[in-house]
């Protein structure tokens, strides 16, 4: 007999918060391009960039049905079930400040990062 032990499979924290700042961002967004007020933000995460992988920010009419949907400061927000294993305990914020304006993906899932932030790996 071995004494071979299974894997569970990694417990994940599957909230993803977005922060107040972010939230009057994306309603700044909506405002200025004339997209519905029923409509929410998605997350995504996508092949690409110098880390491997991709943020990806759209705005969504409808949940496609394996969808996650969650709700903070008035914005709802789909994530696909790809993504979310991706995201998962990431806080969305967003930054004004001196080293640049834009939104901040805070990802406790990302081993490394490229410099500009728009990219990582796991």
């Amino acid at each position: 007999m071995s004494d071979i032990q299974l894997m569970e499979k990694p417990i994940l924290n599957e909230e993803v918060a977005l922060t107040e700042k972010a939230a009057r961002q994306v309603e700044k967004i909506k405002a200025e391009n004339n997209i519905p007020a029923e409509h929410a933000l998605r997350l995504g995460v996508k092949g690409g960039g110098c880390s491997g992988l991709t943020y990806v920010l759209g705005f969504d009419e409808k949940a496609s049905p394996k969808d996650k949907g969650i709700s903070q400061h008035g914005i709802t927000v789909f994530i696909d079930e790809k993504s979310l294993f991706y995201l998962s305990g990431t806080v969305l914020d967003f930054s004004d400040g001196l080293n640049g304006k834009g939104f901040v993906f805070n990802n406790p899932q990302a081993s490394k990062t490229c410099g500009c932030g728009n990219s990582f790996g796991v």
